[in-house]
């Protein structure tokens, strides 16, 4: 008799990467995605956030930013924190716990647009106002990783229920309801 663990599946089998052509397939993000993977690279953010905090280096920030870039332009297929959580961290935690991909990556491209503005507002001298952005980017990173509350993937829900976001973009992301995992 075999333990539950010793045949799990891989991330790959159960993670659907869309089949494309050319730049379709470079650019292409994993739908579904696996929670504890989501969860994982939201807790190296935090880690990193708080280390940029407590020791005031601006160019940690840039890294952060770096990672929410390739993380929005690629998946999980370059960042290396994304890499870690897929490969490493989440498989730790057993079977996947899939959940839709838009919503993952409208997350990814909130934590963008806040790291890239706290790195610029730190370089023009703004640093208050960039140190506040990551302290929000550390908060939503913290309710991802320690709570299961992702709130770009709330958002998102919002967004779509109120048909700024097209239905056909996620059928049950339609249906969002704030779920603990």
């Amino acid at each position: 008799m075999t333990a539950f663990n010793d045949h799990l599946p891989s991330a790959t089998e159960f993670i659907q990467v869309p089949r494309a052509g050319g730049l379709r397939r470079l650019f292409a993000f994993p739908n579904p995605v696996n929670e504890y993977a989501a969860r994982s690279t939201a807790g190296i953010v935090v880690a990193l956030a708080l280390a940029a905090l407590v020791s005031g280096q601006a160019w940690l920030v840039a890294v952060i930013a770096a990672g929410f870039v390739l993380r929005l332009a690629f998946g999980p297929r370059i960042s290396p924190a994304a890499l870690l959580s897929v490969k490493v961290l989440a498989p730790r935690f057993g079977r996947p716990k899939l959940v839709p991909g838009p919503p993952k990556r409208f997350a990814q491209g909130i934590g963008a647009v806040l790291s890239i503005g706290a790195v610029a507002l730190l370089l023009s001298g703004a640093s208050l106002a960039g140190w506040t952005l990551i302290v929000l980017l550390l908060v939503a990173a913290s309710l991802e990783a320690f709570v299961g509350l992702c709130l770009g993937c709330a958002i998102f829900g919002i967004l779509q229920r109120r048909g700024l976001i097209p239905a056909g973009i996620c059928e049950e992301c339609a249906n969002f309801s704030f779920r603990k995992a």
